[in-house]
């Protein structure tokens, strides 16, 4: 039985390509945590986007708890890093670090099996769809036009997201201006995302939704707080296209008190945050037993094969800032033209880390 050592963690910070911003958040960084595991035989990589902090948590407090387990018994290993962060917290940074190595987890038993992640998973299809995102609004127009119209035009990808709720939801005139421009960028027939971040109030979230409709925007995040299970049940009645919440699920509990609010009319789940492989199967599984579907938020290379085995999936989120990270970071990044990625190549989750080339972004 091969037995686990203890665990290396990395830090990296990569600045973004340009200025950042949603309707309450800005940023121009974007730090990603990795997290190796290791037998005499294999070494499997995971990750997750957080703050250094991550990389302390885990090296402290979860390396010691899997270092000599069994690299083939992941569920007993997952539940034994959950137990041990009952007192620090489970939501955040020890989500995060238990996610991490999940991951990794998942992706060593893969390469000491001989095969893809998604196939020791169980595959529900080969190919797992994916949408453009991105649409910052500190974006000028060109800028704008410039992604979207990239992701429609040139790789075919049928469906993209941009930001709005701009300054808290104070900026809806600009909001409204962007979405119009967006709908011309990128013609009639590809499908509008667009994501609020939590930026506007209940009723105000109804009023810019039924303007939306105009526009055909069929997918509308976070319309108000993600912590704001009734906001998001009274905005989802009010309105024809679908309301979205979900990534910032750190447990199944979470996860299970969003459908039951009836907030969601499709779940995002994060793996970097929610635990890993393992809990968003989990999560999946509760969607797909209340008639829901669910999306993968971000990191879309840490969420391709295990989505690829969800019979529910909707669809991968192509993100920006960690597509730019993930592939300049990894050999092995997908290719989304056509509007699908194919992660079966390879073994584990197909992607060997640069560890030389990217040394100039480590800070930890």
């Amino acid at each position: 039985m091969p037995k686990l050592h203890r665990p290396a963690v990395s830090v990296y910070t990569v600045p973004t390509d340009a200025p950042e911003a949603d309707g309450t958040l800005a940023w121009d960084t974007t730090t990603v945590v990795i997290a190796e595991v290791t037998t005499r035989e294999a070494t499997g990589t995971g990750w997750t986007y957080g703050p250094a902090a991550v990389a302390d948590f885990l090296s402290d407090h979860l390396a010691p708890l899997v270092q000599g387990r069994s690299a083939l018994d992941i569920p007993a290993v997952h539940a034994r890093m959950s137990r041990a962060v009952r007192n620090a917290g489970r939501p955040g940074i020890a989500a995060c670090a238990i996610s991490a190595l999940d991951i990794a987890l998942w992706d060593l038993k893969a390469r000491l099996l001989e095969l893809p992640l998604t196939r020791l998973l169980g595959a529900a299809r080969d190919a797992v769809p994916v949408y453009g995102s991105g649409g910052f609004t500190t974006y000028h127009d060109t800028h704008l036009a410039a992604q979207l119209g990239g992701w429609v035009h040139g790789q075919h990808i049928p469906r993209v997201k941009m930001r709005i709720g701009e300054a808290w939801g104070r900026a809806v005139p600009r909001d409204l201006a962007r979405i119009r421009a967006a709908r011309q960028v990128i013609g009639d027939d590809a499908e509008l995302y667009v994501d609020a971040g939590g930026a506007y109030t209940r009723k105000q979230a109804v009023r810019v939704g039924r303007t939306l409709a105009e526009y055909g925007v069929g997918w509308f995040e976070e319309p108000v707080s993600s912590d704001d299970l009734t906001g998001l049940r009274l905005v989802r009645d009010a309105l024809v296209c679908d309301v979205t919440a979900g990534e910032y699920g750190y447990d199944l509990p979470y996860f299970g008190r969003m459908i039951a609010a009836g907030a969601v009319d499709c779940l995002q789940i994060d793996a970097t945050r929610c635990g890993g492989v393992t809990e968003f199967l989990r999560a999946a599984a509760v969607a797909q037993a209340h008639g829901l579907e669910v999306s993968a938020h971000g990191a879309p290379h840490a969420h391709a094969a295990v989505a690829a085995a969800v019979p529910n999936l909707r669809h991968v989120e192509w993100f920006h800032d960690h597509v730019r990270v993930e592939s300049m970071f990894f050999d092995g990044a997908l290719d989304p033209t056509g509007g699908t990625v194919r992660p079966a190549a390879g073994v584990g989750h197909g992607l060997t880390l640069r560890a030389e080339e990217i040394a100039e972004y480590r800070v930890a």
